[in-house]
C-alpha cells in the first residue's frame, strides 16, 4: 500500500450528494403534508413493509445463547455506569445578593428517539448506546425505531429500557419522528446514526426537533511507533473499515517498517477475505509526535487511538476528536461495544465543535431568577441605562414604572 507524508493529508470527498438532499427533503415535505397515509407509501416502497409498532418482551425473553445474553447484561450495565457518571455533573443549583436570588433547574426532555440501523450488521450495541443514557437522564418517552426486527436489536432495545419500538427504517422514520403519525407524536430529540438518506433527513429536521449530529460514514486515526504489534494496528483499522465502504481508517506512525508491515498484513487480508467490505484506508509518515499531534487536530476524527511510547504524543495536546483511546489495549471495538463511554460520536470534522452523545444532551438547563424590592432601585439603574445605550424605548419604562415615586 502507498505511504504519503502526513503534512499532505486531506479528507477524501464526504459531502452528501445533491441528489440524496433533494430527494429527502421532498420526501420529508410530504410527510410533513400528509402523515402516516406517506411513511407508510414510502415504508413500502423502499423497505418493503408496513411500518408497525412491535411489543417489546422482558429482554431475556429473546432468543440468544446464554453467552451472548450474558455479555449484552454486561455491556449494558458498564454503558449504563458511565452514563450515570456523567450524570453527576448536572444538578440544580443557586446563588443570592441583595438583590434576590438566581438559579439553574436541570429537566430531562420529554421524549427521544432512537435510530438503529439494520441493513448491513444489527447494531445491538447503537441499542444500548443511545437509549441507556436516556434513561439515566429521566427521559419518559424512549422510542426505538428500526428497519430490523432481529431479535438482537429487539431484545437490546427491551434491555436498554425502549418504552415503545417502531418497525421502520430510512429517512421516512426520521419524518414520522419529526411531525408525528398514528405511529407516535412527534418527539424531542432524535439520535443514532445511519445512512446517507436518514443522516440528510436528521439535517433537514434539526430546526424543528434535537439531534446529536449528522454522522456520516464511520472513521479511525491510530496514531503509532514501533512499539506496537502491526497485525494489532492492521485489524484496528479494518475493523473499521468494514462499516462501510465509504469509511475512512487513517493509520499515522513515525516508523516506515510498521507502516509497511500493516499495509503488508491488510493486503493479505484483503486477498484473503475479497467479500468483505472495506473503506478508505490511508497509511500516512508522521515526522514526529508534534506531526501526529498537528495531524489528529486537522482531522478531528471519530475515534482517535493513541498507541506509543509514553512521551511521544502529549494527548493533553489533542484537542479535536469524538473518543480517544489511550495506548495498545485500549482497541476502539471495545469502546464501539462495552468499554463505557458513547459510541455514537460526530464525523466528518464535526469534532472541532462537539464531542460525542452523553447524558447532558437529553437535559436542559433552565435558569430562573426572583428580585426582591429592597434593592431594586439600584439595579435597575444599570438596566435602564443598558436600555437607552440600545434605544429601547419600553425597556427602560419597564424598569422606570416600578421605580419609587
Amino acid at each position: 500500500m502507498e505511504i504519503v507524508k502526513a503534512n499532505n493529508w486531506q479528507r477524501p470527498g464526504g459531502e452528501t450528494e445533491n441528489e440524496v438532499r433533494e430527494t429527502t427533503a421532498a420526501l420529508l415535505a410530504d410527510i410533513a403534508e400528509r402523515g402516516y397515509s406517506a411513511v407508510s407509501e414510502y415504508s413500502l416502497k423502499f423497505d418493503g413493509f408496513e411500518p408497525k409498532i412491535i411489543e417489546l418482551k422482558p429482554w431475556r425473553e429473546y432468543p440468544l445463547d446464554v453467552t451472548s445474553r450474558r455479555h449484552l447484561d454486561i455491556a449494558a450495565e458498564r454503558i449504563q455506569a458511565f452514563a450515570e457518571m456523567q450524570f453527576g455533573m448536572y444538578h440544580d443549583v443557586e446563588r443570592e445578593d441583595r438583590f434576590g436570588r438566581y438559579g439553574q433547574r436541570v429537566v430531562p426532555l420529554d421524549s427521544m428517539a432512537a435510530y438503529i440501523p439494520g441493513g448491513r450488521f444489527p447494531l445491538v450495541s447503537t441499542a444500548l448506546m443511545t437509549l441507556l443514557p436516556a434513561g439515566v437522564a429521566g427521559v419518559a418517552e424512549r422510542v426505538a425505531v428500526s428497519p430490523s426486527d432481529h431479535h438482537g436489536i429487539l431484545a437490546a432495545a427491551s434491555r436498554a429500557g425502549a418504552t415503545k419500538f417502531i418497525h421502520i427504517g430510512g429517512a421516512q422514520a426520521i419524518g414520522a419522528l419529526t411531525y408525528g403519525s398514528s405511529l407516535h407524536d412527534p418527539v424531542d430529540m432524535i439520535v443514532g446514526p445511519g445512512n446517507a438518506y436518514v443522516n440528510a433527513a436528521k439535517g433537514y429536521v434539526q430546526d424543528r426537533v434535537k439531534i446529536d449530529t449528522q454522522a456520516g460514514p464511520s472513521e479511525i486515526l491510530v496514531l503509532c511507533d514501533d512499539s506496537i504489534d502491526p497485525e494489532w494496528v492492521a485489524f484496528d483499522v479494518l475493523a473499521q473499515a468494514e462499516h462501510d465502504p465509504m469509511a475512512l481508517s487513517v493509520l499515522g506512525s513515525t516508523s516506515d517498517k510498521i507502516l509497511k508491515a500493516v499495509g503488508d498484513e491488510i493486503e493479505r487480508e484483503s486477498r484473503a477475505r475479497p467479500d468483505k467490505a472495506k473503506g478508505v484506508i490511508q497509511l500516512l509518515h508522521c515526522e514526529n509526535g508534534q506531526e501526529m499531534i498537528d495531524l489528529a487536530n486537522k482531522m478531528a476524527p471519530e475515534h482517535l487511538h493513541v498507541a506509543c511510547k509514553p512521551g511521544l504524543v502529549d494527548t493533553d495536546k489533542l484537542r479535536h476528536y469524538g473518543s480517544l483511546f489511550i495506548g495498545p489495549y485500549s482497541a476502539v471495538a471495545l469502546g464501539d461495544y462495552c468499554s463505557g463511554p458513547n459510541h455514537t460520536l460526530p464525523t466528518m470534522g464535526v469534532a472541532r465543535q462537539k464531542g460525542g452523545l452523553h447524558v447532558g444532551d437529553f437535559l436542559k438547563i433552565l435558569t430562573w431568577q426572583q428580585i426582591n424590592g429592597e434593592n431594586y432601585e439600584e439595579l435597575a439603574e444599570t438596566g435602564i441605562s443598558m436600555a437607552m445605550i440600545e434605544s429601547l424605548e419600553y425597556h427602560h419604562k419597564s424598569l422606570e414604572v416600578r421605580l419609587p415615586e
